[in-house]
């Protein structure tokens, strides 16, 4: 029996910008993920949104937020910003923590490419509030200087055809303090395109979202 999921388009204000956002609401959600895009991505991402519906089916809130302006895409400075998406991340969670259908719920953060960057260095800021990571296809070495502050448990997701960005991640793996796990998905590209691999990045999301969104 499918559970019925509140979707809804949503306004916020981050860092003093005005963006739009999707928020995905199970019944009696057990917590809520904020997505991170990367590569200028938003929240129309079809890969994160395909992952959030996993989520919200697993009984997971989720919030895909875009975090730049359009004005802000057109200079594609902003898109590997990570300082500046860290920034907006933060604000997110300030969103979250005032929105009364959440506020209570315990927060996860899931990056893609860069995004994964600017969740990882938001979650250095943010000490314990974020309770987990997840990083699909990420580029966690983005944030190195960080990464050994980082206190949520983390789980870094590399498609196994992705060589540079396999070896970035071992790297960044190294630097990580939490309590941490790598998986590699055999024949997955850097995007996951392949048939079967997204849902082999949810199922693995899901179980660590689970187990540390409590």
């Amino acid at each position: 029996m499918s559970i019925q999921v509140k979707k809804e388009d949503i306004e916020i204000s981050l860092d003093g910008v005005k963006v739009h956002g999707i928020l995905r609401l199970p019944p009696k959600a057990n917590g809520i993920v904020i997505f991170a895009h990367g590569s200028g991505s938003g929240r129309f991402s079809p890969r994160n949104n395909f992952v959030a519906e996993k989520l919200a089916e697993a009984g997971l809130g989720s919030l895909l937020a875009d975090l730049l302006t359009k004005e802000e895409e057109i200079d594609r400075k902003n898109v590997f910003d990570i300082e500046l998406l860290s920034k907006r991340l933060i604000w997110a969670i300030k969103f979250v923590k005032k929105e009364p259908r959440v506020k209570n719920l315990s927060i996860g953060f899931f990056g893609a490419s860069t995004g994964a960057a600017a969740a990882l260095r938001a979650a250095a800021d943010l000490k314990n509030e974020i309770k987990a990571v997840v990083s699909r296809g990420g580029r966690p070495d983005l944030a190195m200087e960080f990464l050994p502050k980082v206190e949520a448990p983390t789980l870094l997701i590399v498609g196994g055809d992705d060589d540079v960005v396999i070896s970035l991640n071992q790297i960044a793996f190294k630097n990580l303090k939490s309590e941490k796990q790598i998986v590699i998905v055999p024949d997955a590209g850097h995007l996951f395109e392949e048939e079967g691999k997204l849902e082999e990045v949810a199922d693995l999301a899901i179980k660590w979202f689970k187990k540390y969104l409590k």
